[in-house]
């Protein structure tokens, strides 16, 4: 890393620079410090990396947030030129700064527009509890939103910050696009709400579209709300693209008809105690009529002393005679007028106790007044009657009635503009919301004491020639109730518009969505202007719908979801006790939270359950999508210490007991070789694994450097970065450990014992064949190989040993119909049958089947042996073909092949020997060498000629010709071809002539001959590799070894050549280790001609039952 003049890092002895200062406020004036001062001599070294607490107190306590909302825009869009302006301390208090936004947020259009209907649908104690549930939830998230707000210095953002910060990015961008999309659709309610109040109350007359008859009315008032409603926010958009200073100015002006709103309906209450307002209504019979088309609730009247009929007549009867044809149900009954507001002291709150749900055009009727006779109801629809034009029930109310307490986040969201966060926001937006919801359950109360039942279900007033029915109540006009609610919803709709594009913009800056960082940018002062064009656009969305009603139960569902989380992040950091967590606000309870976060989750099913499922979906989608997709971000959330505590306790758990036989699973430690680069050289290893394990189990990556981790720090790093690029392009999920160590062995050892944690170790250690062994000059890379077995062997931990691993298929591969083939020699526990069933599991190696083979010998029963196979994977509820291989007693035929194997590639001699061979280009063909059981191999070989072709790497041995046998006291009769022009002076010895050469040289030497050639020659080192050759004599346990490794290929190679996969039992290593060069080869010889080839040594214990 190289630091440039602007950068902010010093070098810290150990290479690695490092931030000058990690504190708030790091600015460029801290590089020059100068710390002067003898008495701080022994830190002096360290005060460029951590600098004095004098010079650092002085910044924390300053320490200044960045205003959130208009004042920078406002700056920006100042015309005093780009001069450089002094950033002010935010003076915002808890008065004006959260308690009067939060009480204009909380208090609005479901308060004017429905709260009466609520009440007269509902009933008053429904009510109560509705406003009960709501209120109660909000309060339970305002004090878990407190106790995160108090937690530290909560920079401008508001509640997505505290959200993301506290549960991490993915449920933080779940979360806060579910917050947008709840304050969107509020604007979207809003909207609709002023629209509603202008052309309902205000001027009824600029509806366009006009219905013609009583049926298509609500048509046309959904089709003038979205016409109308596309205006309005068209006209806020652009309100709010000019300039957001506009909007904060004017918003105490909405502020203020709210409060005076709410003030002319306590004063009306209180006057109806004297004199109520005169608000007749129209019955007939039981029945509401709507009083828009009629002046007099009479049928007929009197006029000049002829009975004439009124205007409500022609309503119900054909024409305005007295001898028309009329309504049934108009005739029967009487019209009488009821008082709407018949005061506080009237007794109405009994008649208003109880519910009066109803479905889609239930008549609105008062069941104390007398009814005759009736009509076909489906007909009296139609009729200028007052009509229910929703169905209604408790769950429907809920929903509706939500949006009215949310907006307690207005407090937190401007935290960067008030003067001390940390106490402004809880007593703010706690003081708000017990001063809110006691206006909710007094109105409650009150409007159940003071109007009529029936006016009450009246949601349109149509009963009251279209008054707004809290409008009836007030005091001293009813328009001041209107024309406050209409700006109060003018108001809260401009907050929307103005809040929802800089969440969206703060979530797209973040950087966790990726498809949203368009929405970042905006313009030169930083508005968000792409934010603003899509919150327009879904809030069209809302608008279309048209219905106030259908897009209130929507934002509540957004809006829930989001205190959910609040109180689940309050929760969980106070759960996890996690040392960060000291928040100011002591007031909060982990209990307290859960009962909030319960209670969101019930509102949520209880207000609309199919648009729950809806929310929910969106979230765990957006969830999903930043877990897969996003920006990995490390906030230090909640999410995180969670994760860590349920690891913990797991790993205790599992450190309990070891785990059964049934779930026990391949828990892999994966050896990979690096490159002088530090790059991967095999990483089809990692492949493999993943086909072996698809995600499942533990999976360990290891690497061993050698040197001193000093030295070797930044190699280390760079190993440790390719590793995990490697897993990640090969789709491994697990975990990387590079280990450095002063040699290769004692580095592998280190992991084979350290590797994993408590009961999440491997137990399983997958390598690669060494296949260069042969070509390396150094002996470290077989030895290193052979000790790894027996490690794992001590260890008790299975050894998978995987051959030509560069030519295993990748992830992307399909490999189509084949077999793996299963070579089960001894029993190592089941690993041999358990490996294949692993693999197919993967897309990879879904389409091979399985063949198994086990070895029998001479004395075993063949059929019964496959029989009892055959039941054992019938047991084990695994399908495979099953073969049992025969294969002669070891004892009985030694192939000629396997001595000279033994004799020819045993010890260091071979090697020096086999350079001579390659580099005089001669063919040796061997005739016969000795066997202790002279006379057994003669009666076996009498008149037989053996040949068996031997190759090892490009040096290929001729078949011998004949046979001649001697032991230990006979001569050894050797015949040699020379091919080459320089072979006779080879044999013949030093300075013989190469002219005189004969071209077959027959020596036969007896043992004293043999030592007195040896005594001759000592000094011609052209024949120090014949002469070491002369000197062995074959190990019989090597040449049994020998043979079975050349007898077994040939069966494997047989009946597996064309497998996709061959799985083996490893032999185990010899105790000798001076017989461990004849180890490797003896495995070399087994895997001769087999492409891919997985060795399988098993761990010691039973990895798979036939139990369930």
């Amino acid at each position: 890393m190289t630091c440039t003049k602007n950068d902010c890092c010093v070098s810290t002895g150990d290479g690695v620079p490092k931030e000058n200062s990690p504190f708030i406020n790091n600015t460029d004036n801290d590089k020059g410090n100068n710390y002067d001062g003898t008495n701080m001599a022994l830190f002096e070294e360290e005060m460029d990396s951590n600098p004095m607490v004098s010079s650092l107190l002085n910044k924390l306590a300053n320490y200044t947030n960045l205003t959130q909302g208009a004042q920078e825009h406002e700056e920006a869009d100042d015309d005093d030129g780009p001069k450089k302006k002094t950033v002010k301390s935010p003076q915002m208090g808890t008065f004006m700064g959260v308690y009067l936004p939060c009480l204009q947020n909380i208090l609005g259009v479901i308060l004017f527009l429905r709260l009466t209907w609520i009440v007269g649908t509902a009933g008053i104690l429904e009510s109560l509890a509705i406003v009960g549930l709501c209120c109660s939830c909000t309060m339970l998230t305002a004090i878990s939103m407190s106790a995160i707000a108090t937690n530290g210095v909560v920079p401008a953002g508001g509640s997505y910050y505290m959200i993301s910060r506290s549960l991490g990015p993915e449920f933080g961008g779940a979360v806060g696009l579910c917050f947008y999309l709840g304050t969107t659709f509020a604007g979207s309610m809003y909207i609709l709400g002023t629209i509603e109040i202008l052309l309902t109350y205000i001027v009824p007359k600029a509806a366009i579209f006009v219905a013609e008859k009583k049926e298509d009315e609500v048509d046309a008032l959904l089709n003038n709300m979205r016409v109308y409603g596309t205006c309005c926010l068209a006209l806020m958009a652009i309100v709010v693209f000019v300039g957001v200073k506009y909007v904060n100015k004017l918003a105490l002006v909405f502020l203020a008809c709210v409060i005076l709103s709410i003030l002319a309906i306590y004063a009306g209450v209180i006057k109806t105690i004297f004199e109520p307002p005169d608000f007749p209504l129209c019955m007939l019979g039981n029945r509401t009529l709507q009083n828009h088309n009629f002046d007099k609730c009479l049928k007929t009247e009197v006029i000049d002393n002829l009975t004439v009929t009124t205007d409500l007549w022609s309503l119900f009867c054909d024409g305005p005679e007295l001898n028309a044809t009329c309504n049934e149900y108009f005739v029967s009954n009487n019209v009488t007028l009821v008082q709407g507001i018949p005061g506080l002291t009237s007794g109405a709150i009994s008649a208003n106790m109880w519910s009066e749900y109803g479905p889609l055009g239930m008549l609105v009727e008062d069941k104390k007044l007398l009814s005759l006779g009736g009509s076909d109801p489906a007909q009296d629809i139609y009729l200028p009657y007052v009509v229910n034009d929703i169905t209604t029930f408790f769950t429907l109310l809920v929903g509706i009635y939500f949006p009215s307490v949310t907006g307690i986040m207005a407090g937190s969201n401007r935290s960067g503009d008030l003067r001390d966060a940390q106490k402004s926001i809880p007593i703010g937006t706690i003081l708000a919301i017990v001063t809110t919801s006691v206006i909710y359950v007094t109105c409650v109360v009150l409007f159940g004491a003071c109007i009529e039942g029936v006016l009450l279900r009246d949601k349109f007033g149509d009963s009251v020639k279209g008054n707004l029915v809290i409008g009836t109540l007030s005091w001293p006009s009813p328009w001041v109730i209107v024309i406050g609610s209409f700006f109060s919803c003018c108001g809260a709709g401009l907050q929307s518009l103005t809040g929802a594009p800089r969440l969206l913009q703060a979530i797209a800056r973040d950087g966790i969505v990726p498809f949203l960082q368009v929405f970042g940018h905006g313009k030169a002062n930083g508005e968000p202007t792409w934010a603003l064009l899509l919150t327009a656009g879904i809030c069209e969305i809302g608008i279309l719908i048209a219905s106030l009603d259908a897009v209130a139960p929507i934002l509540s569902m957004f809006f829930l979801m989001c205190y959910l989380f609040v109180n689940l992040a309050c929760a969980v950091q106070t759960l996890l006790r996690t040392p960060n967590w000291r928040p100011r606000f002591k007031y909060y309870h982990w209990a307290l939270s859960f009962l909030g976060m319960s209670l969101c989750l019930a509102l949520m099913f209880i207000s609309s359950w199919y648009y729950a499922i809806v929310a929910m979906a969106i979230a765990g989608c957006i969830y999903k999508y930043i877990e897969y997709r996003g920006a990995e971000k490390e906030w230090g959330d909640g999410i995180r210490g969670l994760s860590l505590n349920a690891a913990r306790y797991a790993l205790i758990r599992l450190e309990e007991a070891p785990p059964h036989t049934k779930n026990w699973r391949p828990q892999l430690l994966v050896l990979l070789n690096l490159d002088s680069d530090q790059s991967v050289k095999h990483p089809r290893l990692l492949s493999f694994t993943t086909q072996l394990k698809a995600g499942k189990g533990l999976t360990i990556v290891g690497n061993v450097l050698e040197g001193t981790y000093l030295t070797k720090e930044t190699e280390a790093k760079k190993a440790e970065q390719n590793i995990k690029a490697a897993m990640a392009a090969e789709k491994t999920k697990g975990f990387c450990h590079v280990v450095v160590s002063s040699n290769l062995r004692d580095g592998i050892s280190h992991l084979i014992q350290s590797a994993g944690l408590g009961g999440m170790k491997h137990n399983s250690v997958l390598m690669a064949w060494p296949g260069t062994w042969r070509q390396s000059n150094d002996q470290q890379s077989w030895k290193s190989f052979i000790e790894t077995v027996r490690e794992t062997t001590a260890a008790h931990q299975a050894l998978l040993v995987a051959k030509n691993v560069d030519s295993l298929p990748t992830n992307q591969d399909r490999l189509g119909e084949g077999t793996i083939d299963v070579w089960w020699v001894v029993h190592d526990g089941g690993m041999l049958m358990l490996l294949p069933f692993l693999l197919r599991q993967h897309k990879v190696w879904k389409k091979c089947k399985m063949r198994i083979f086990t070895v029998a010998q001479m004395d075993d029963n063949s059929i019964q042996m496959k029989k009892d196979l055959q039941m054992f994977l019938y047991h084990l509820r695994l399908n495979a073909e099953v073969e049992v291989v025969e294969m002669v007693r070891l004892s009985s035929e030694i192939s000629s092949v396997a001595i000279c194997s033994h004799i020819f590639l045993s010890k260091c001699c071979v090697l020096y020997f086999l350079v001579q061979m390659r580099e005089m280009n001669l063919l040796y063909t061997i005739q016969s060498i000795t066997d202790e059981s002279r006379s057994s191999i003669r009666r076996k070989n009498q008149g037989a000629a053996q040949g068996t072709s031997f190759s090892r790497q490009s040096s290929p041995l001729e078949d011998t010709q004949e046979d001649e046998v001697a032991d230990d006291n006979n001569p050894l009769s050797l015949i040699v071809r020379p091919t080459g022009p320089s072979s006779q002076s080879w044999l013949i010895g030093c300075g013989s002539s190469s002219e005189t050469g004969p071209e077959r040289v027959h020596m036969t030497w007896t043992k004293d001959k043999l030592f007195t050639e040896r005594t001759r020659n000592r000094e011609c080192n052209a024949n120090v590799a014949m002469r070491d050759l002369f000197n062995m004599k074959p190990n019989q346990s090597n040449v049994r070894r020998m043979h079975t490794a050349v007898k077994l290929n040939e069966v494997v190679v047989n009946k597996s050549q064309g497998a996709h996969l061959v799985l083996l039992n490893m032999p185990g290593p010899p105790r000798n280790r001076g017989g461990d060069e004849n180890y490797m080869e003896f495995l070399e010889v087994l895997l001769e001609g087999l492409n891919r080839v997985l060795l399988v040594r098993g761990g010691g214990r039973e990895v798979i039952t036939i139990y369930s």
